[in-house]
């Protein structure tokens, strides 16, 4: 497993600076994440190296850019990328992870518990279908990094993210050209190229 130290240096080109608490907390995903992926397939990447860089790196980034407050919903989390690891930033922040494969479900569940993140909701719902059941529920973020952003999809987000909610999309930068022109209804920011990536950036807009 890696040291503090080690962790703290993969995290240096996403300009992420996590105290010794918090870095506590992402190595214990981090060895949960590992444990699991060999039973269940939760992430392609195999080495604690690579899953600090591509999956926490990633997702921290956002931290970087935007100071989170109030709640959180975060589509398709998977093994919890972005949603669940920017807990390890943002503790207050009230967290819904939408997630159909129950698989998947119970990995987020037993990292919330073990990691002592507070104000998680895991569901089991596919975002179209949490828009009809939930039909009020409002978020002050909606994330999205694994399904693939589409215009439907990112209009959905928008539903849920509300007035002056914010929308944020992890994408390749071909795709976030296309959708800043396809969803204009969004005022979006410029892109941000995702460090030690080629083509992966981080997309974010307001709903007005």
């Amino acid at each position: 497993m890696l040291s503090e130290a080690e962790v703290r240096e993969l995290l240096v080109p996403f300009g992420v600076k996590l105290s010794p608490a918090e870095v506590s907390k992402l190595l214990a995903y981090l060895a949960m994440l590992l444990a699991w992926n060999r039973r269940i397939n939760l992430v392609s990447a195999t080495t604690p190296q690579e899953c600090v860089t591509r999956h926490f790196g990633e997702s921290l980034f956002l931290a970087r850019w935007h100071r989170l407050q109030g709640r959180l919903l975060d589509v398709g989390s998977g093994a919890g990328f972005p949603g669940l690891a920017l807990k390890i930033v943002f503790p207050d922040l009230a967290t819904t992870l939408l997630e159909p494969v129950a698989k998947k479900r119970a990995f987020l569940k037993e990292v919330a518990r073990e990691c002592g993140f507070a104000s998680v909701e895991v569901r089991r719902e596919r975002l179209e279908d949490y828009a009809r059941t939930e039909r009020e529920a409002r978020f002050d973020c909606v994330t999205e990094r694994a399904v693939g952003g589409t215009a439907k999809l990112v209009r959905l987000m928008a539903e849920r993210a509300g007035h002056s909610g914010l929308v944020c999309l992890w994408l390749g930068s071909e795709d976030s050209a296309t959708l800043v022109t396809q969803a204009p209804e969004i005022e979006w920011g410029r892109s941000i190229r995702i460090p030690l990536s080629r083509q992966r950036e981080i997309l974010c807009g307001r709903v007005p």
